[in-house]
């Protein structure tokens, strides 16, 4: 008999969350194991003695968390997300009757709670994956990748104060024919201060932006269709975001140049666990800020009771400065060097005992001093011989050219370092290194930018930018957490116990056997 279902809204019904969300659902699993009760300490000073209650603390970082395991940025999107799932509202505490909180509160409430809620919070949770043995310490993967701003490349303002304004603009921007006649965008307000807007290149790098704009604009004319007014050659040493001052200019190969943050990440290599992530601005050099990160790093994995001995990055992070900073903390860097680093002229070899070269010829090349070099801002040593060392030399013309009378050259101050970690690289355990690296850090990246909300920053400034950030490391950690069931030793002693008593036991077998057989003398 064919069924027909007539549907009629009841007046009253006895409804309850509890028995509706099954006992595998994701929402209900972490409800169970998730426990944030911590928070109402740290935020209680956050909030004053009177007026109406705001919105539970817990409940801010639940509906936060929420956003970032379903891929929702916007936090209006986020909230009508939430009214529709049953298994959210029973995440969250609340009931299908109960109005769920406007997405404003969120926005408010992510401003007042400072960073540090933010990071405790990440700790606690990489607390959990610690003691549920997923977490190894001993190697950590460290890597970056920009992440969008939330500001708009037609809205960059030029850095000169407005009465230099005509002047500046004929000295360095030059438009292309294309964007001559469009209107320039502008920004509601500006939230720049006056250090952010001044001009921070000097002549010889305002010359080079010139020439280089002079090139763009001549490309962007001949490109067929292309009728793009953010399509000008910007540079981060002429130009702002009065939208977001604390975003940065910055392009990868193949990419369209955006106004963009650089998320720092650190991944332990045993179970990809995030262990440390941060928000940088994106016009700045990886090895600029290792040791920042490494500090951080260490003093956390330190209060978990790891500890820390290898540190495998890309070639970004090179620098002698830095291997030198974590061989001086005990830590062994498996970092490619960069390309520019020789190690000397070649056909010269170096004689460390005495610090000095031998060329070609057989003649020794002496160090004479260390001195700053001003370009690079590092620290090198400068290698001279004497005039009459050089002067009968048969190799004179193509060694030293037509003019110099000596033979000078400069080499990094951490030579030694230098070497100490290309041993390490080209290492059997090197190459491991490198394949660890490549399989940890770089897809967790991928997870978070396609799949954890991390593909755009929703806030405004580098101090909002992190908050973001932790929370999506903390999704990414809790989905971790939840899939892995195995319990892992937490130290070498216990994997050691059972391979010496596997070890004992084959031993024990094959030795009874070889004696019955009287092949061998027991042992």
């Amino acid at each position: 008999m064919q069924g027909k279902k007539e549907y009629q809204e009841k007046l009253f019904a006895h409804f309850q969350l509890s028995e509706r969300i099954p006992r595998n659902n994701f929402y209900r699993r972490l409800k169970e194991v998730l426990e944030l009760r911590s928070l109402y300490g740290l935020t209680e000073g956050y909030y004053g003695n009177s007026g109406q209650k705001s919105i539970d603390p817990v409940v801010f970082f639940k509906l936060c968390l929420v956003g970032y395991l379903e891929n929702i940025i916007s936090d209006r999107k986020l909230m009508a997300h939430c009214s529709m799932r049953l298994d959210i509202l029973y995440f969250v505490g609340y009931d299908i009757d109960e109005e769920l909180p406007w997405h404003s509160t969120i926005s408010r409430t992510r401003q007042l709670f400072p960073e540090s809620v933010f990071e405790e919070v990440f700790t606690k949770v990489l607390r959990m994956c610690v003691e549920k043995g997923m977490v190894s310490g001993h190697t950590q993967a460290i890597d970056s990748a920009p992440v969008k701003a939330n500001a708009s490349m037609d809205t960059l303002e030029l850095k000169v104060p407005e009465e230099e304004l005509d002047e500046h603009l004929r000295k360095v921007r030059v438009l292309s024919a294309m964007d001559k006649g469009e209107p320039h965008r502008k920004s509601k307000g500006d939230r720049s201060d006056k250090g952010q807007r001044s001009v921070s290149a000097g002549k010889n790098e305002l010359a080079a932006i010139k020439g280089r704009n002079k090139k763009w604009a001549k490309d962007q004319d001949q490109r067929p269709g292309a009728k793009n007014k953010g399509s000008k050659y910007t540079s981060n040493k002429t130009h702002y975001s009065p939208t977001d001052p604390d975003a940065r200019i910055s392009v990868k190969p193949g990419k369209a140049r955006k106004l963009n943050y650089l998320s720092q990440l650190s991944v332990d290599t045993a179970r990809h666990v995030i262990t440390d992530i941060r928000a940088y601005h994106a016009d700045g050099k990886d090895n600029q800020q290792l040791p920042d990160i490494v500090k951080r790093l260490q003093r956390r994995l330190w209060k978990q009771g790891l500890v820390w001995e290898n540190c495998v990055a890309d070639t970004g992070y090179s620098s002698g400065e830095n291997y030198a900073f974590l061989e001086g903390i005990g830590l062994k860097s498996f970092i490619p060097p960069h390309g520019t680093y020789k190690g000397g002229p070649e056909g010269f070899r170096y004689i460390g005992e005495e610090d000095h070269y031998i060329c070609p010829q057989g003649k020794v090349i002496p160090f004479t001093k260390v001195f700053d070099d001003y370009r690079t801002g590092t620290k090198k040593k400068e290698y001279r011989a004497r005039k009459h060392v050089c002067i009968d030399c048969p190799i004179r013309s193509s060694c030293l050219g037509k003019s110099a009378q000596e033979k000078k050259f400069s080499v990094t101050y951490y030579r030694a370092e230098y070497e100490r970690n290309i041993k390490r690289v080209n290492s059997k355990q090197g190459k491991y290194m490198k394949g660890k690296r490549q399989s940890t850090v770089e897809p967790v990246f991928g997870t978070l930018t396609q799949f954890m909300g991390m593909r755009k920053v929703n806030t405004i400034g580098l101090e909002q930018a992190n908050k973001v950030m932790h929370l999506s490391a903390m999704a990414y950690n809790l989905k971790k957490y939840l899939k892995f069931e195995r319990k892992r030793s937490k130290s070498g002693a216990g994997r050691l116990d059972l391979a010496a008593l596997v070890k004992s036991a084959l031993q024990y077998l094959f030795g009874t056997c070889i004696k019955h057989l009287n092949l061998v003398p027991r042992f």
